[in-house]
């Protein structure tokens, strides 16, 4: 089973799906709202280190011991929770 599953209301495609592994995360985000309404991710320090309330899509960090399922799973409405409304930055 793949998290993306969880979330059926939101076409949810992955950086390395979208062939974006290796780039930086502030290339990561432009390109990201060019494309997408909201940025998921797991990466607690991009908050410090890009200008989350300047950029054009909203994001969702996501704080939970690992990216495995089964740390995912408990946090699915919660995630769907935040991505309802959400405004950019």
């Amino acid at each position: 089973m793949d998290f993306a599953a969880q979330l059926p209301a939101h076409a949810v495609h992955t950086v390395m799906g979208c062939g974006w592994s290796g780039v930086k995360n502030g290339e990561l985000l432009r390109r990201a709202a060019d494309q997408f309404d909201a940025f998921v991710t797991m990466d607690r320090n991009l908050e410090h280190q890009q200008n989350l309330p300047a950029l054009s899509l909203g994001v969702v960090i996501i704080r939970a011991p690992s990216n495995r399922l089964r740390d995912l799973l408990p946090l699915t409405a919660d995630i769907l929770l935040a991505l309802e409304g959400l405004p950019p930055g």
